[in-house]
């Protein structure tokens, strides 16, 4: 953590007050200004480029562990990739019981654990180190030059794989019952035909609240990750306002080791809980009211 002290008491010099290094860092790099609230033409692009690059890596890793696998002693690495997919497969066969899906279902859990949990490491890394690289081989202005390293700390990116999940299962649906059945389910369920119109309703709240839920709680967590770090990191300041604050900086290491430990957890545990909920909404679709 030494380098975001380095970098925020830098950036204390230049005049920037905590706020605004806060603002900075939680300012996306986007491809134009917004013009409102909600503006569907404005992308961003480091979050694109992040997710792209990680889920690349992702695929590599799993790629070059089913290529180097062998019958014989499994190296550690070997090892550690069989019992990542031996776990994933055991979770999807507990929840999907249907051995044809699980072909697809199995390894797109697998997928969103490996993909989501290196999205999720990101955090891991010294706040300034990597936007202080991009301002520097950019030749940009500190103070205008913006990237953020944590896709899961965008809203657009949980949402858009929330939503992607929801259309695996409207694929499952449709699949698994056909189209005329899961439409009459619609209506049907869970009241009786009689009360078509109020099913309906209630399908389709349930559908959004879970999809919503599903992105909702995986950037929530990764957003308030990512603001403590930066608080954290802005302890290691206080040496360039006063000498008397030295012992921020001391705490600001303290502090700063003590978060990224228990952060570890919250890294696994949230891939962990995404690749679940996945897993049981697919198996959901499985289920005939």
């Amino acid at each position: 953590m030494s380098a975001e002290a380095a970098v925020a008491g830098n950036a204390a010099h230049q005049g920037q007050t905590a706020g605004e290094y806060i603002v900075h860092h939680l300012t996306h790099w986007q491809n134009q200004p917004m013009k409102g609230v909600i503006d569907f033409s404005v992308y961003n692009i480091d979050s694109i480029l992040w997710s792209v690059l990680l889920g690349v890596l992702g695929c590599f890793i799993l790629w070059k562990a089913a290529k180097g696998a062998s019958s014989g002693v499994p190296g550690r690495f070997q090892a550690a990739v069989e019992l990542l997919v031996e776990f994933v497969d055991a979770q999807a066969k507990g929840i999907v019981h249907n051995e044809k899906s699980r072909k697809l279902v199995s390894p797109l859990a697998l997928t969103v654990f490996v993909w989501i949990f290196l999205m999720n490491s990101m955090d891991f890394l010294p706040v300034d180190l990597l936007p202080t690289l991009w301002t520097v081989l950019s030749g940009g202005d500190p103070h205008h030059t913006y990237m953020r390293v944590v896709p899961t700390a965008d809203l657009s990116v949980t949402l858009g794989m929330s939503i992607s999940v929801l259309l695996v299962c409207i694929f499952y649906n449709i699949k698994i019952k056909g189209f005329g059945h899961w439409i009459h389910e619609l209506f049907s369920a869970p009241f009786g035909a009689k009360l078509g119109p109020i099913n309906f309703l209630f399908q389709m709240i349930e559908f959004i609240a879970k999809t919503v839920s599903h992105g909702m709680r995986l950037f929530g967590n990764m957003y308030a990750g990512e603001l403590v770090f930066m608080l954290i990191a802005l302890m290691g300041s206080a040496l360039a306002f006063s000498a008397q604050g030295i012992m921020l900086p001391i705490a600001h290491i303290i502090a700063g080791s003590v978060w990224s430990i228990f952060h570890i957890l919250i890294v696994g545990l949230q891939a962990f809980v995404f690749m679940m909920l996945t897993l049981v909404y697919v198996g959901q679709a499985h289920d005939a009211h």
